[in-house]
């Protein structure tokens, strides 16, 4: 990002008069409002034009398998920041889509650059080749490689053969889902144990293979856990369980720095 004097001094994305208001062109109330999904918006916000029918239904796809993922750190730190502060809705969503980083809902993104730099590979160099080798530089120095394992789904993440059947359907099945299926089949000789592509790398792979902007792709996650998040901080107004996390945190947890003597600490 370009620090300092920069050229543009416009946006292309909106605008509005006494009349109309315009969405990247269109006539929000007239061509878009009761007209086009959510989703359709999503895709016009981000591109500048409405999706095809199978671009809708990919991005669709990847938004319902990410949205819930159950009590992981961001919705934990969601619901007890509403705990703390009831009055505070959208700082709780705020502290929930803060805690998405390269653990949690960031390895799509990373995923995506990884099938984009193999499908931009040297003209000539085979697929297999190129994964193999990346794979191997990865490992020597020690990074995972993004978008392959899962904790629980060891086996198999069910969500990847569903994401990948929606592309196939829809006609948008190509060299991004090649490449993830490529990189599966090299890691267990590379890597002595097999690891199965889970969820972020579908969701890369199949959004790139439809032509949404890898640049953007991080946002997908992240648009899905929101509406997630709002759910959870609904149920946390009406079953609160925030203070119960954070003192099964504090139970959890002891201490073992420097205490004066005779000090014993507070059971929890």
């Amino acid at each position: 990002m370009k620090i300092g004097s920069q050229a543009h001094h416009s946006s292309a994305i909106s605008s509005s008069n006494e009349k109309v208001i315009l969405v990247r062109g269109m006539d929000l109330c007239a061509e878009l409002i009761g007209h086009i999904s959510f989703t359709d918006h999503i895709w016009l916000l981000v591109t500048g034009e409405l999706p095809s029918a199978a671009q809708c239904t990919v991005l669709d796809a990847t938004l319902v398998a990410i949205a819930e993922h159950g009590l992981v750190p961001s919705v934990q730190a969601s619901r007890m920041t509403l705990a703390a502060a009831p009055d505070a809705l959208q700082g709780a969503v705020a502290a929930g889509i803060l805690g998405c980083g390269s653990v949690i809902l960031g390895a799509a993104e990373a995923a995506g650059q990884l099938l984009d730099g193999l499908v931009r590979r040297p003209h000539g160099t085979p697929l297999v080749q190129a994964a193999t080798e990346h794979v191997r530089a990865e490992r020597a120095a020690r990074r995972p490689i993004p978008g392959y394992g899962h904790p629980l789904h060891k086996a198999q993440d069910p969500r990847v053969d569903r994401l990948l059947e929606i592309a196939e359907q829809a006609g948008l099945a190509g060299r991004h889902i090649e490449a993830a299926r490529v990189v599966e089949g090299v890691l267990p000789e590379l890597i002595g144990k097999p690891l199965k592509m889970n969820v972020s790398v579908a969701i890369a792979a199949v959004l790139l293979d439809a032509g949404y902007p890898l640049l953007a792709l991080k946002g997908v996650p992240m648009l899905a856990r929101t509406a997630s998040l709002i759910a959870h901080l609904l149920e946390e107004t009406q079953r609160p369980i925030g203070f119960v996390m954070s003192a099964a945190g504090a139970r959890a947890i002891d201490y073992d720095g420097p205490v004066p003597e005779g000090f014993v600490p507070a059971e929890h």
